[in-house]
């Protein structure tokens, strides 16, 4: 029996997990050209946004889902509006350590541009060493170690299953820790709303099957 966040979870061993991570639906905030002024600002309204009310949970996406009992996210509004867009008689089980891996907007002074690129040369940046008063890769790296733990743990509850409604970078971050963990990725991590991807740890028997066949 393991303990977290105040729920209890009994995770056999042996157990064939399926853990989904999905993006959050678009955030009710305009995304519009700015210059690094405004994309600072933008970061701080970007964290209070709900969901915007026009964006809705694909069909499939509803289809993959339906029946499950819980469902993790982040806290943020746009996590929980769209977790409750999905599975709307779910129970949420939000926790800040699946939030976003954060980006500070850089100082770059005469040159506007729309919000996704300030975000993927806020990225680059950020890897690059460019930090200031945020959380660096490396802390990001070891709690996503521990979100993927988390998930692991809470699968048990839906029956082998967990399903993450969260952010785009992070929830790639997780991907990573359980490919590591030999998990098995249907799908890809994809800078659009809703998206979906999935993780399977293969059955024992399938699993020890693979290793004989690569050892003949």
């Amino acid at each position: 029996m393991q303990r977290i966040s105040g729920y209890a979870f009994c995770v056999p061993p042996d157990m064939h997990n399926r853990v989904v991570l999905v993006r959050h639906g678009k955030p009710d905030i305009s995304m519009s050209r700015t210059c690094y002024r405004g994309f600072r600002r933008f970061i701080d309204a970007y964290e209070s946004a709900g969901l915007d009310p026009a964006s809705v949970p694909p069909a499939e996406l509803r289809a993959l889902v339906n029946g499950l009992r819980a469902v993790f996210t982040s806290g943020a509004p746009r996590a929980d509006d769209s977790a409750r867009s999905l599975l709307p008689d779910a129970q949420l089980i939000a926790d800040p350590l699946f939030a976003e891996a954060p980006l500070a907007g850089p100082l770059i002074p005469l040159v506007k541009f729309r919000v996704p690129a300030w975000a993927v040369i806020s990225r680059i940046m950020w890897h690059a060493g460019y930090h200031p008063e945020i959380e660096n890769y490396r802390r990001a790296r070891h709690r996503a170690i521990r979100a993927a733990d988390m998930l692991l743990a809470g699968a048990e509850a839906n029956a082998g299953v967990a399903v993450l409604v969260a952010h785009g970078y992070f929830n790639a971050m997780i991907g990573r820790v359980l490919r590591q963990r030999g998990f098995v990725r249907l799908g890809s991590h994809r800078a659009r709303f809703w998206n979906a991807v999935t993780y399977e740890r293969p059955a024992p028997a399938l699993f020890a099957n693979e290793l004989a066949r690569e050892a003949a």
